[in-house]
């Protein structure tokens, strides 16, 4: 079985909720940069409000500061799943070489992949929990910004950054600076691409069999 996963893809092709679901099958621990700093930002932290200011404008975290997240969240740990990690090619050479030095090689990075205006129709209907984090689209769920969270019941809220103007600057990064962290992944050897488009539970039984069979495709 893989033990160090990373899941990356444009915004919107649930990676959230394939590393929830790949965390409760494996148990696998699993984070994104985002999660963690939007924690931190609701204790009223200084990293917080740091990362705020950038994902307000949907823009990347630098990766000094990116990085500094999943060192301390990694410590320790030997099996682990990132979300949306790394973003930028300075992030990926640095963190292969921080995980080199522990004796912590990746099995498997996954690129969830969906064309451009399916990212978009889920992007402007998305709703986050302030609670529990977990992620709703507005018509698929049948819930709306008033609606209590169905998992937790606490309050959901739209991301500052779930805009079109938002959007366009994200995915114009995502082109730029993310798609060659997948092809550095691809030139390791470590690349599976996955269809996002079939839904939640195809995607995840993709990678629940791809997990289990052992080594990368």
């Amino acid at each position: 079985m893989k033990n160090r996963i990373v899941l990356l893809g444009p915004p919107a092709t649930g990676k959230g909720t394939q590393a929830a679901l790949l965390s409760a099958a494996f148990g696998l621990p699993a984070a994104s940069t985002g999660a963690i700093l939007r924690a931190e930002k609701t204790k009223g932290s200084a990293i917080g409000l740091e990362a705020e200011n950038w994902t307000a404008r949907g823009l990347l975290f630098p990766d000094e500061l990116a990085l500094r997240v999943v060192w301390q969240w990694i410590d320790k740990r030997t099996r682990f799943l990132l979300d949306g990690f790394p973003r930028t090619l300075g992030q990926a050479e640095s963190f292969d070489q921080g995980l080199d030095e522990r004796g912590l090689p990746l099995d498997t990075v996954y690129l969830l992949d969906l064309p451009e205006e399916t990212i978009r129709q889920r992007m402007v209907s998305r709703l986050t929990c302030l609670g529990c984090g977990a992620v709703y689209n507005e018509s698929f769920h049948r819930i709306n910004g008033d609606s209590p969270c169905p998992a937790c019941g606490a309050a959901l809220s739209r991301r500052s950054d779930d805009t079109t103007e938002a959007l366009d600057q994200r995915m114009a990064q995502y082109r730029e600076q993310t798609l060659p962290v997948a092809e550095h992944y691809r030139g390791k050897g470590l690349l599976k691409k996955v269809d996002a488009s079939p839904g939640r539970d195809a995607v995840f039984n993709a990678i629940y069999e791809d997990m289990q069979a052992g080594a990368a495709v």
